[in-house]
Protein backbone atom coordinates (compact mmCIF):
# COMPACT_ATOMS: atom_id res chain seq x y z
CA UNK A 1 0.00 0.00 0.00
CA UNK A 2 1.57 3.30 -1.12
CA UNK A 3 1.83 6.54 0.80
CA UNK A 4 -1.05 8.97 0.24
CA UNK A 5 1.12 11.98 -0.62
CA UNK A 6 -1.73 14.52 -0.98
CA UNK A 7 -3.04 13.57 2.46
CA UNK A 8 0.45 13.80 3.98
CA UNK A 9 1.03 17.21 2.41
CA UNK A 10 -2.38 18.42 3.58
CA UNK A 11 -1.41 17.48 7.15
CA UNK A 12 1.92 19.31 6.82
CA UNK A 13 0.23 22.47 5.50
CA UNK A 14 -2.51 22.38 8.14
CA UNK A 15 0.13 21.95 10.84
CA UNK A 16 2.20 24.85 9.47
CA UNK A 17 -0.77 27.22 9.31
CA UNK A 18 -1.86 26.23 12.80
CA UNK A 19 1.63 26.88 14.15
CA UNK A 20 1.62 30.28 12.45
CA UNK A 21 -1.78 31.24 13.86
CA UNK A 22 -0.73 30.25 17.38
CA UNK A 23 2.78 31.69 17.37
CA UNK A 24 2.40 34.82 15.28
CA UNK A 25 -1.09 35.37 16.69
CA UNK A 26 0.07 36.53 20.09
CA UNK A 27 2.68 38.95 18.76
CA UNK A 28 0.13 40.41 16.33
CA UNK A 29 -2.10 40.62 19.39
CA UNK A 30 0.54 42.72 21.17
CA UNK A 31 0.31 45.30 18.38
CA UNK A 32 -3.50 45.22 18.44
CA UNK A 33 -3.45 45.93 22.20
CA UNK A 34 -0.88 48.73 21.96
CA UNK A 35 -3.48 51.55 22.02
CA UNK A 36 -4.67 50.37 25.45
CA UNK A 37 -1.20 50.94 26.94
CA UNK A 38 0.06 54.52 26.71
CA UNK A 39 3.02 54.39 29.08
CA UNK A 40 6.35 54.21 27.22
CA UNK A 41 7.95 51.74 29.63
CA UNK A 42 4.95 49.41 29.39
CA UNK A 43 5.07 49.54 25.60
CA UNK A 44 8.78 48.75 25.74
CA UNK A 45 8.09 45.71 27.89
CA UNK A 46 5.31 44.56 25.57
CA UNK A 47 7.63 44.83 22.59
CA UNK A 48 10.42 43.02 24.45
CA UNK A 49 8.17 40.03 25.21
CA UNK A 50 8.01 39.18 21.50
CA UNK A 51 11.13 40.84 20.05
CA UNK A 52 13.35 37.71 20.36
CA UNK A 53 10.87 35.35 18.67
CA UNK A 54 8.57 37.22 16.28
CA UNK A 55 10.79 36.76 13.22
CA UNK A 56 10.94 33.00 13.66
CA UNK A 57 7.18 32.78 14.19
CA UNK A 58 6.56 33.92 10.62
CA UNK A 59 8.63 31.03 9.26
CA UNK A 60 5.53 28.87 9.56
CA UNK A 61 3.57 31.14 7.22
CA UNK A 62 6.33 30.85 4.62
CA UNK A 63 6.40 27.07 5.04
CA UNK A 64 2.64 26.78 4.62
CA UNK A 65 2.59 28.95 1.51
CA UNK A 66 5.58 27.22 -0.07
CA UNK A 67 4.11 23.81 0.74
CA UNK A 68 0.84 24.71 -0.96
CA UNK A 69 2.69 25.93 -4.05
CA UNK A 70 4.70 22.69 -4.25
CA UNK A 71 1.99 20.18 -3.37
CA UNK A 72 -1.25 21.87 -4.50
CA UNK A 73 -0.41 24.37 -7.26
CA UNK A 74 -4.04 24.59 -8.39
CA UNK A 75 -5.16 25.61 -4.90
CA UNK A 76 -2.30 28.08 -4.64
CA UNK A 77 -3.22 29.77 -7.93
CA UNK A 78 -6.96 29.87 -7.20
CA UNK A 79 -6.65 31.19 -3.64
CA UNK A 80 -4.07 33.77 -4.70
CA UNK A 81 -6.26 34.92 -7.61
CA UNK A 82 -9.41 35.07 -5.49
CA UNK A 83 -7.80 36.85 -2.55
CA UNK A 84 -5.07 38.86 -4.23
CA UNK A 85 -6.11 42.17 -2.65
CA UNK A 86 -6.61 41.03 0.97
CA UNK A 87 -3.39 39.00 0.85
CA UNK A 88 -1.54 42.04 -0.52
CA UNK A 89 -2.95 44.21 2.27
CA UNK A 90 -1.94 41.55 4.79
CA UNK A 91 1.64 41.53 3.50
CA UNK A 92 1.76 45.33 3.60
CA UNK A 93 0.66 45.17 7.23
CA UNK A 94 3.37 42.63 8.04
CA UNK A 95 5.97 44.86 6.33
CA UNK A 96 4.92 47.96 8.30
CA UNK A 97 4.95 45.92 11.50
CA UNK A 98 8.38 44.42 10.79
CA UNK A 99 9.90 47.81 10.02
CA UNK A 100 8.38 49.23 13.21
CA UNK A 101 10.01 46.42 15.21
CA UNK A 102 13.43 47.37 13.91
CA UNK A 103 13.15 51.15 14.01
CA UNK A 104 11.08 51.86 17.11
CA UNK A 105 13.95 51.42 19.56
CA UNK A 106 16.34 53.37 17.32
CA UNK A 107 14.02 56.36 16.80
CA UNK A 108 14.39 59.63 18.62
CA UNK A 109 11.88 60.28 21.40
CA UNK A 110 9.74 62.70 19.37
CA UNK A 111 9.66 60.24 16.42
CA UNK A 112 8.80 57.06 18.30
CA UNK A 113 5.07 57.67 18.05
CA UNK A 114 5.32 57.24 14.27
CA UNK A 115 6.69 53.72 14.65
CA UNK A 116 4.17 52.93 17.39
CA UNK A 117 1.39 53.82 14.97
CA UNK A 118 3.03 51.74 12.22
CA UNK A 119 3.22 48.81 14.64
CA UNK A 120 -0.45 49.17 15.60
CA UNK A 121 -1.77 49.66 12.05
CA UNK A 122 0.41 46.89 10.64
CA UNK A 123 -0.70 44.42 13.31
CA UNK A 124 -4.40 45.24 12.95
CA UNK A 125 -4.24 45.17 9.14
CA UNK A 126 -2.37 41.85 9.03
CA UNK A 127 -4.80 40.19 11.45
CA UNK A 128 -7.92 41.67 9.83
CA UNK A 129 -7.02 40.70 6.27
CA UNK A 130 -5.96 37.22 7.34
CA UNK A 131 -9.48 36.87 8.73
CA UNK A 132 -11.02 38.31 5.57
CA UNK A 133 -9.09 35.77 3.49
CA UNK A 134 -10.28 33.00 5.80
CA UNK A 135 -13.89 34.14 5.41
CA UNK A 136 -13.58 34.26 1.62
CA UNK A 137 -12.04 30.78 1.67
CA UNK A 138 -14.89 29.32 3.74
CA UNK A 139 -17.49 30.86 1.40
CA UNK A 140 -15.94 29.03 -1.53
CA UNK A 141 -14.16 29.94 -4.74
CA UNK A 142 -15.62 29.09 -8.17
CA UNK A 143 -13.30 27.09 -10.42
CA UNK A 144 -13.76 26.42 -14.13
CA UNK A 145 -11.27 24.10 -15.75
CA UNK A 146 -8.20 24.78 -13.66
CA UNK A 147 -8.65 28.53 -13.17
CA UNK A 148 -10.42 30.87 -10.77
CA UNK A 149 -13.76 31.88 -12.30
CA UNK A 150 -14.84 34.60 -9.87
CA UNK A 151 -14.36 38.35 -9.67
CA UNK A 152 -11.63 40.45 -8.10
CA UNK A 153 -13.93 41.61 -5.28
CA UNK A 154 -15.82 38.40 -4.53
CA UNK A 155 -13.93 38.23 -1.23
CA UNK A 156 -15.60 41.46 -0.06
CA UNK A 157 -18.70 40.17 1.76
CA UNK A 158 -20.28 40.77 5.19
CA UNK A 159 -19.22 37.28 6.28
CA UNK A 160 -15.56 37.76 5.32
CA UNK A 161 -15.44 41.19 6.97
CA UNK A 162 -16.92 39.70 10.14
CA UNK A 163 -14.37 36.88 10.19
CA UNK A 164 -11.70 39.58 9.82
CA UNK A 165 -12.98 41.29 12.97
CA UNK A 166 -13.24 37.90 14.67
CA UNK A 167 -9.60 37.04 13.99
CA UNK A 168 -8.53 40.45 15.33
CA UNK A 169 -10.39 39.58 18.56
CA UNK A 170 -8.77 36.12 18.70
CA UNK A 171 -5.27 37.54 18.23
CA UNK A 172 -5.94 40.26 20.81
CA UNK A 173 -6.93 37.56 23.32
CA UNK A 174 -3.77 35.60 22.54
CA UNK A 175 -1.77 38.80 23.07
CA UNK A 176 -3.41 39.71 26.38
CA UNK A 177 -2.97 36.23 27.84
CA UNK A 178 0.64 36.22 26.60
CA UNK A 179 1.19 39.46 28.55
CA UNK A 180 -0.34 37.89 31.66
CA UNK A 181 2.21 35.08 31.38
CA UNK A 182 5.23 37.24 30.54
CA UNK A 183 4.77 40.42 32.63
CA UNK A 184 3.87 41.55 36.11
CA UNK A 185 2.61 44.56 38.05
CA UNK A 186 0.27 47.15 36.55
CA UNK A 187 0.81 45.95 33.00
CA UNK A 188 -0.22 42.42 33.93
CA UNK A 189 -3.25 43.72 35.87
CA UNK A 190 -4.46 45.73 32.88
CA UNK A 191 -3.92 42.72 30.61
CA UNK A 192 -6.14 40.69 32.96
CA UNK A 193 -8.91 43.28 32.73
CA UNK A 194 -8.69 43.33 28.94
CA UNK A 195 -8.70 39.54 28.83
CA UNK A 196 -12.02 39.33 30.71
CA UNK A 197 -13.66 41.50 28.03
CA UNK A 198 -11.95 39.76 25.13
CA UNK A 199 -13.03 36.29 26.28
CA UNK A 200 -16.69 37.22 26.00
CA UNK A 201 -16.07 39.03 22.72
CA UNK A 202 -14.37 36.00 21.18
CA UNK A 203 -17.04 33.58 22.44
CA UNK A 204 -19.68 35.82 20.86
CA UNK A 205 -17.75 35.89 17.58
CA UNK A 206 -17.40 32.09 17.60
CA UNK A 207 -21.15 31.72 18.22
CA UNK A 208 -22.08 34.07 15.35
CA UNK A 209 -19.66 32.43 12.88
CA UNK A 210 -20.85 28.96 13.93
CA UNK A 211 -24.46 29.93 13.15
CA UNK A 212 -23.58 31.88 10.00
CA UNK A 213 -21.26 29.34 8.36
CA UNK A 214 -23.84 26.61 7.56
CA UNK A 215 -26.21 29.28 6.27
CA UNK A 216 -23.82 30.53 3.57
CA UNK A 217 -23.23 27.10 2.07
CA UNK A 218 -25.73 24.19 2.15
CA UNK A 219 -22.83 21.79 1.51
CA UNK A 220 -21.22 22.85 4.79
CA UNK A 221 -24.53 22.40 6.62
CA UNK A 222 -24.88 18.91 5.17
CA UNK A 223 -21.30 18.10 6.11
CA UNK A 224 -21.78 19.28 9.71
CA UNK A 225 -24.94 17.30 10.34
CA UNK A 226 -24.14 14.14 8.39
CA UNK A 227 -22.38 11.10 9.77
CA UNK A 228 -19.53 10.59 10.55
CA UNK A 229 -18.70 14.34 10.60
CA UNK A 230 -21.44 14.99 13.17
CA UNK A 231 -19.68 12.66 15.61
CA UNK A 232 -16.45 14.68 15.23
CA UNK A 233 -18.16 18.07 15.31
CA UNK A 234 -20.59 17.53 18.21
CA UNK A 235 -17.99 17.85 21.01
CA UNK A 236 -16.51 21.07 19.57
CA UNK A 237 -19.15 23.56 20.90
CA UNK A 238 -19.05 21.93 24.34
CA UNK A 239 -15.25 22.05 24.40
CA UNK A 240 -15.33 25.74 23.37
CA UNK A 241 -17.63 26.57 26.29
CA UNK A 242 -15.46 24.49 28.60
CA UNK A 243 -12.27 26.24 27.51
CA UNK A 244 -13.93 29.65 27.92
CA UNK A 245 -15.12 28.80 31.44
CA UNK A 246 -11.68 27.48 32.40
CA UNK A 247 -10.09 30.66 31.05
CA UNK A 248 -12.37 32.90 33.14
CA UNK A 249 -11.83 30.70 36.19
CA UNK A 250 -8.05 30.84 35.80
CA UNK A 251 -8.24 34.65 35.69
CA UNK A 252 -10.24 34.73 38.93
CA UNK A 253 -7.69 32.44 40.56
CA UNK A 254 -4.77 34.63 39.46
CA UNK A 255 -3.16 31.96 37.28
CA UNK A 256 -0.53 33.21 34.87
CA UNK A 257 0.07 30.38 32.39
CA UNK A 258 -3.37 28.75 32.30
CA UNK A 259 -5.15 31.67 30.54
CA UNK A 260 -2.75 31.46 27.61
CA UNK A 261 -3.14 27.67 27.37
CA UNK A 262 -6.95 27.99 27.46
CA UNK A 263 -6.80 30.58 24.68
CA UNK A 264 -4.66 28.22 22.62
CA UNK A 265 -7.35 25.58 23.16
CA UNK A 266 -10.04 27.99 21.90
CA UNK A 267 -8.01 28.78 18.79
CA UNK A 268 -7.32 25.09 18.15
CA UNK A 269 -11.02 24.23 18.49
CA UNK A 270 -11.94 26.98 16.04
CA UNK A 271 -9.35 25.64 13.63
CA UNK A 272 -10.77 22.14 14.07
CA UNK A 273 -14.26 23.41 13.25
CA UNK A 274 -12.91 24.97 10.06
CA UNK A 275 -11.25 21.69 9.09
CA UNK A 276 -14.46 19.74 9.60
CA UNK A 277 -16.35 22.31 7.51
CA UNK A 278 -14.21 22.04 4.37
CA UNK A 279 -12.50 18.62 4.53
CA UNK A 280 -11.46 17.00 2.23
CA UNK A 281 -11.72 20.00 -0.10
CA UNK A 282 -8.74 22.30 -0.43
CA UNK A 283 -10.70 24.70 -2.67
CA UNK A 284 -14.22 24.94 -1.28
CA UNK A 285 -16.81 24.01 -2.22
CA UNK A 286 -15.84 21.08 -4.46
CA UNK A 287 -12.11 20.63 -5.30
CA UNK A 288 -10.51 17.97 -3.10
CA UNK A 289 -6.87 17.66 -2.07
CA UNK A 290 -6.44 14.78 -4.52
CA UNK A 291 -7.90 16.73 -7.46
CA UNK A 292 -5.70 19.77 -6.76
CA UNK A 293 -2.45 17.92 -6.08
CA UNK A 294 0.70 18.14 -8.13
CA UNK A 295 2.27 15.00 -9.72
CA UNK A 296 3.48 12.37 -7.23
CA UNK A 297 7.07 12.92 -8.35
CA UNK A 298 6.89 16.61 -7.40
CA UNK A 299 5.24 15.89 -4.05
CA UNK A 300 7.74 13.16 -3.22
CA UNK A 301 10.74 15.32 -4.13
CA UNK A 302 9.59 18.31 -2.06
CA UNK A 303 8.55 16.04 0.80
CA UNK A 304 12.19 15.08 1.32
CA UNK A 305 13.10 18.72 1.87
CA UNK A 306 10.09 19.32 4.11
CA UNK A 307 10.88 16.36 6.35
CA UNK A 308 14.39 17.75 6.77
CA UNK A 309 13.49 21.39 7.39
CA UNK A 310 10.48 20.95 9.70
CA UNK A 311 12.48 19.32 12.55
CA UNK A 312 15.10 22.09 12.18
CA UNK A 313 12.41 24.78 12.51
CA UNK A 314 10.88 23.00 15.49
CA UNK A 315 14.27 22.70 17.21
CA UNK A 316 15.24 26.35 16.87
CA UNK A 317 11.70 27.41 17.85
CA UNK A 318 11.81 25.37 21.04
CA UNK A 319 15.35 26.59 21.78
CA UNK A 320 14.48 30.27 21.29
CA UNK A 321 11.45 30.05 23.57
CA UNK A 322 13.51 28.19 26.14
CA UNK A 323 16.30 30.77 26.11
CA UNK A 324 13.86 33.68 26.44
CA UNK A 325 11.59 32.07 29.00
CA UNK A 326 10.53 33.89 32.15
CA UNK A 327 9.18 37.34 32.93
CA UNK A 328 10.14 40.50 31.06
CA UNK A 329 10.89 43.45 33.33
CA UNK A 330 11.36 47.14 32.45
CA UNK A 331 14.80 47.37 34.03
CA UNK A 332 16.90 44.67 32.44
CA UNK A 333 14.88 42.30 30.31
CA UNK A 334 14.19 38.62 31.01
CA UNK A 335 14.15 37.02 34.46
Amino acid sequence: MGIDLPLLWAIIILFSIMMYVVMDGFDLGIGILYPFFQDKSERDVMMNTVAPVWDGNETWLVLGGAGMLAAFPLAYSVVLSACYLPLSFMLMGLIFRGVAFEFRFKAREHERHVWDKAFICGSVAAAFFQGVTLGAYIQGMPVEGRSYAGGALDWLTPFSLFTGVGLVAAYALLGSTWLIMKTQGSLQARACRLTRVLVWLLLGVIAVISLWTPLIDPAIAARWFALPQLVWFLPVPLLVLGAGCLLLRSLRQGRQVAPFLCTLALVFLGYTGLGISVWPNIIPPSVSIWEASSPPQSQGFTLVGALFIIPVILMYTVWSYYVFRGKVLPEDGYH
